[in-house]
C-alpha cells in the first residue's frame, strides 16, 4: 500500500512539473533585439518588432528588398543598403541604411522617430530602448553588432578574483539571453509554498538543464513548515507574498528580460502585467555598473549578511544581455560585490546563501546545497 502511494505521488509531482515545462516552452522562441554600430552611433531595430510589439502595419517586398511601415495615413518606404527613402510620396535622405543579418531585417531607429512619431526613449541601466505602447511602455533589448550569438547559449567556468589581499574562487554559469534556445524559470518545492526540495530533484522534475537556489526560507523551523521569505513570482502568478519589506528583487519577462528592483519598486512591476518570473532575496550587489551594497536599508539585520564571511550565491546581468550565476565558497557580502563587477555584471544581486547556496547544471551538481531548499532559479534549454 505504501509503495503505491509513492507511486502515485511521483506521477503527480512529474504531471504537475510537465505543465509547468510546457508553458515554459510556449514561452520561448525567438528572441527581438535592437543592435548598436557602436562606431557611428546608430541603433537598428528588427522590423517585425515594429509589426509585433508596436502595432505599426510592416511589409517586405523581398525582391525590391523594400520595408514599408505605416501608421494611418503616414508611410515610409525603405530600401536594404540605400540611404534614401520615401516619406509620404517625398524622397528623404536618411542617416543609416536598413540591412538584414541572420534572416532578420533591421532599419535604423531614428527615422523612425522623426517621421512615424515614435516615443522612445533609452535606458542606460539595461542597454535597453524603451517605446511609449499606448499605456505600456514596451522595452527591446540593444546589443552592439560585434557581440556574436554563440552556439553554445551556456558556459561553465571556474575563476579567482583578486579582491583586496584576498583570492576568492567562483564557480560561474554563463547565459545568454537572447538566445531563442533558453528560457527562464522558477521552481517552488514540490509545487508547495513551504515545502522543501533537493535542488537536484527541482531541476530534474522540471526538465531544466542549470538551477540555482532561490529565496531566503525558515531553514530552521520546527513545525515541518519552511516558508519562504519574500515575492515568489512563477509562470506570472504571485505565489509568494513579501512582508512590505524592500530587499532587492529578480524579475524576468517571458522573453528573457532581466532587471533588478527594489522590493519598494516591484509593485510598480507587477500592475505593468509583464512579470513572469520574480525571487526576492537581496542584498543589492551592482548597479549600473558600480558596487552597491547597503543590506541594512534593505531591511536586513543578521549579521551572516552585514559582516560575516560565508558561502554565497549571486545573480547577474551584463550589459550586453547575458546572465550569470556566481557561488563563492567563503566571502563577506562586499567581497561578493567586487567578485560580481569583476565578472562582468552591470547589475547584480545576493540570493540566500549559507548551505543554500547550490548551482547544478546538466543533472551533476557544481556545487552541492548543504540542505533541501525551498525554491529556485531555473535555466531551460531547448534544442535547436
Amino acid at each position: 500500500m505504501r509503495k503505491n502511494y509513492w507511486l502515485v505521488l511521483l506521477g503527480v509531482t512529474l504531471l504537475l512539473a510537465g505543465g509547468l515545462w510546457q508553458q515554459v516552452a510556449e514561452a520561448g522562441g525567438a528572441r527581438n533585439f535592437g543592435y548598436m554600430d557602436t562606431k557611428s552611433n546608430r541603433t537598428y531595430v528588427p522590423i517585425r518588432y515594429l509589426s509585433e510589439q508596436l502595432k505599426y502595419s510592416v511589409t517586405w517586398n523581398k525582391q525590391a528588398q523594400q520595408i514599408t511601415v505605416s501608421q494611418g495615413q503616414n508611410k515610409i518606404v525603405l530600401t536594404v543598403g540605400k540611404k534614401t527613402a520615401i516619406w509620404n510620396n517625398n524622397t528623404i535622405q536618411v542617416d543609416a541604411a536598413p540591412f538584414v543579418r541572420e534572416g532578420v531585417t533591421y532599419i535604423p531607429i531614428r527615422i523612425m522617430k522623426d517621421t512615424m512619431n515614435l516615443p522612445l526613449k533609452w535606458d542606460t541601466s539595461g542597454s535597453t530602448l524603451l517605446f511609449q505602447n499606448g499605456e505600456q511602455i514596451s522595452k527591446l533589448p540593444v546589443i552592439s553588432l560585434e557581440r556574436v550569438m554563440s552556439s553554445q547559449p551556456i558556459t561553465k567556468k571556474q575563476q579567482t578574483f583578486s579582491v583586496g589581499q584576498k583570492q576568492i574562487k567562483a564557480m560561474i554559469l554563463q547565459i545568454d539571453l537572447l538566445s531563442k534556445d533558453i528560457q527562464l524559470g522558477v521552481a517552488v518545492a514540490n509545487n508547495k509554498i513551504g515545502s522543501v526540495d533537493s535542488l537536484k530533484h527541482m531541476a530534474a522534475v522540471n526538465h531544466a538543464v542549470a538551477a540555482m537556489n532561490g529565496t531566503y526560507f525558515d531553514a530552521y523551523s520546527n513545525t515541518g513548515i519552511q516558508y519562504p521569505f519574500g515575492y515568489i513570482v512563477q509562470n506570472g502568478a504571485v505565489v509568494n507574498k513579501n512582508s512590505d519589506d524592500n530587499r532587492s528583487v529578480l524579475v524576468f519577462t517571458k522573453d528573457n528580460q532581466v532587471e533588478i528592483v527594489s522590493g519598494n519598486d516591484f509593485q510598480t512591476r507587477l500592475k505593468e502585467e509583464q512579470v513572469y518570473g520574480a525571487l526576492q532575496a537581496g542584498p543589492r550587489l551592482v548597479t549600473n555598473g558600480k558596487v552597491t551594497v547597503d543590506p541594512a536599508t534593505e531591511g536586513f539585520r543578521d549579521p551572516k549578511i552585514l559582516t560575516n564571511s560565508g558561502a554565497r550565491s549571486a545573480v547577474g546581468v551584463t550589459k550586453d544581455h547575458k546572465l550569470i550565476l556566481v557561488t563563492v565558497p567563503g566571502a563577506k557580502v562586499t567581497e561578493l560585490a567586487k567578485v560580481m563587477l569583476q565578472a562582468g555584471a552591470y547589475q547584480a544581486m545576493g540570493l540566500d546563501g549559507g548551505a543554500s547556496s547550490g548551482l547544478i547544471y546538466q543533472g551533476s551538481y557544481l556545487i552541492t546545497p548543504g540542505r533541501e531548499l525551498s525554491n529556485a532559479l531555473l535555466i531551460y534549454q531547448s534544442k535547436s
